[in-house]
Order: C-alpha cells, then sequence, then structure tokens
C-alpha cells in the first residue's frame, strides 16, 4: 500500500464491503471502518438490524468465504478529481481481547457515535489487507 493509499483509507468514513457466500453470490453493504497497520477493523455495532449481529448475511458470507473486497471511493461531477481504493483482503472475526479492545479504541475514536453504539465486547470484523489499488486523484484527499 502506498502512503497516498493509506492517507486516503485512513481519511475516508465509509466504505463498501463486498462479500460471497459459498454459491459466489455477491453481497455488497456499506460499513463504517478503521485501519491499523494492514489491517481494517469495523464493528458488528447498536445500529438497528432485522438478525443478532453473528447472523447478519456478511457475518455467515465471511464464514463461508472469507475472501473480501473493500472499495473507498470520491464521486463528483468534476469528473477529473474521481478517485477509488480498492482492497482485496481476507475476513474474520476478532478472536484476542487485546485485538478486541484496540480495535474498538480505533473506532471510537473515529466515530463519536461509538460511545453509545458501541459496547465493550460487541463481536469486530477484522480484515487482514492483501492487495490494494487505487484509481485516479487520490493524493491529499479528506474523504
Amino acid at each position: 500500500m502506498t502512503p497516498d493509499e493509506r492517507v486516503f483509507i485512513a481519511r475516508h468514513r465509509v466504505a463498501r464491503l463486498a462479500t460471497a457466500d459459498t454459491g459466489g453470490r455477491p453481497y455488497v453493504i456499506p460499513m463504517c471502518y478503521a485501519l491499523d497497520d494492514d489491517v481494517i477493523y469495523s464493528a458488528l455495532d447498536l445500529k438497528p438490524k432485522r438478525v443478532e449481529a453473528l447472523n447478519l448475511k456478511r457475518v455467515r458470507n465471511i464464514s463461508e468465504n472469507p475472501s473480501v473486497a473493500l472499495v473507498i471511493d470520491d464521486y463528483s461531477e468534476d469528473w477529473d478529481t474521481l478517485a477509488y481504493v480498492l482492497v482485496h483482503g481476507t475476513a474474520s472475526l476478532v478472536l484476542s481481547k487485546e485485538e478486541q479492545q484496540q480495535a474498538e479504541r480505533l473506532l471510537r475514536d473515529k466515530y463519536p457515535q461509538y460511545e453509545s453504539l458501541l459496547p465493550q465486547g460487541a463481536p469486530v470484523l477484522r480484515i487482514e489487507i492483501e492487495r490494494v489499488k487505487s484509481w485516479g486523484a487520490i493524493e491529499n484527499r479528506k474523504g
């Protein structure tokens, strides 16, 4: 990952997470996240959901097929400023208590809403970054 890609990822507030089940059926959702070295964390927080956190489609897909992709992008009517970073990685649930606490700290620092919407010990997704591609005007973007 280049320094510009790292800054682009860290500064942005939302990504689109793509997962697929064992049949290859894709599933894409927006997600909040935090970057730590070569790992991206996303919490299964208290925002309203139809099922329990561990039964969410993204979690079921990751348990069947841990390969994921994330897109973080900027759109503008000025097409000279379009940009995206595409991240490929392997996802899992955080199991270590120490890593869980670090992920929660990172997420709360980035999103003040998590003071009330992220209980301690809530499930957290961990995405180990394997490849990064970028396109467009990613340098010095605020997100």
